[in-house]
């Protein structure tokens, strides 16, 4: 059982991880995005229409990508732009694409795609125990878990990275330097979506494999929540997803062996630990988040 878990975690926690890494790009530049959750929907929805039609899950992972940066486009333009309420903005957003790919994606339910199929690394994928855990899953895994040191070398040791954390941190500092703060914004922003829009494709195309009305069910959240939890940094996410992943994978495990548990109790998991990581962790969040997000998490001017 414990190894189901763990292996279980590892897939599980590659959607959560994807949305978590964009929304701590975002983040770093100083916007909350909380229509992540409205961004996997897109993603998966598009992604999983566009397989269904063409039979092929690159072209829907392709468009599943494109979706979720086009809805974080719109958030861009609200905040950025417009400097419409970072809160508001996320939610009416969140909202807007569940009920848009609810109403697109319904002749879509129960209809049988080409899904993305485990890709066993040659060598590896034999080793004991280990071969199952790491080297057994699909392209899209290997590329959430090699993503993660990727972003943080960019995020720390590339000028971009700099600008990004800059603009995150003292906004008019970094504009009276040269800096294009809006440019980095929706550059950071529309990144973010394009990463939870990768994260509806697996959830549609690898995970589920199918496609059902609000099929996100709360990873938005449970990203937004992780990116506090790692404090705002790529490589601890990984742990996080890892972590909360696992959570999704033993509630199914405990349903399957039937335990005697509600399994509405085994749902509301995964949020609790969420808030019991937030509160264990509330003085290092203060220290460590970026000076630019207190305005929207603080109310600090």
């Amino acid at each position: 059982m414990l190894a189901s878990v763990l292996e279980g975690g590892i897939r599980a926690g590659t959607p959560i991880l994807y949305a978590t890494l964009g929304e701590v790009i975002a983040e770093r530049a100083g916007i909350v995005n909380l229509g992540v959750e409205g961004a996997i929907l897109v993603g998966a929805c598009a992604g999983f229409i566009t397989t269904a039609q063409t039979q092929s899950p690159l072209l829907g992972i392709a468009a599943a990508a494109l979706a979720g940066g086009a809805a974080s486009l719109v958030h861009a333009f609200m905040v950025v732009t417009v400097r419409a309420n970072q809160i508001a903005s996320g939610l009416a957003l969140m909202f807007l694409c569940l009920g848009v790919t609810s109403f697109v994606g319904r002749p879509y339910v129960a209809v049988k795609i080409n899904a993305v199929a485990p890709l066993a690394v040659p060598g590896l994928s034999d080793l004991p125990v280990v071969g199952r855990l790491l080297f057994s899953h699909d392209v899209l895994v290997y590329g959430a878990y090699l993503l993660a040191p990727l972003i943080w070398l960019i995020l720390f040791y590339t000028k971009w990275g700099l600008a990004l954390r800059a603009v995150g941190e003292r906004q008019a500092v970094a504009f009276a330097s040269g800096l294009p703060t809006a440019v980095v914004q929706y550059a950071a922003v529309v990144c973010g979506g394009v990463l939870a829009g990768v994260a509806g494709a697996h959830l549609s195309l690898a995970y589920a494999r199918s496609w059902v009305e609000g099929m996100s069910n709360g990873r938005g959240f449970i990203a937004v929540a992780l990116v506090i939890f790692a404090t705002w940094h790529p490589l601890r996410a990984v742990l996080g997803a890892v972590i909360f992943g696992a959570v999704f994978a033993l509630q199914l495990q405990i349903q399957a062996r039937g335990v005697a548990l509600s399994p509405y109790f085994l749902d509301m998991t995964p949020y609790l630990l969420t808030l019991v990581g937030l509160l264990l962790l509330a003085r290092a969040q203060r220290h460590t988040m970026p000076e630019g997000l207190k305005e929207v998490f603080e109310g600090l001017k």
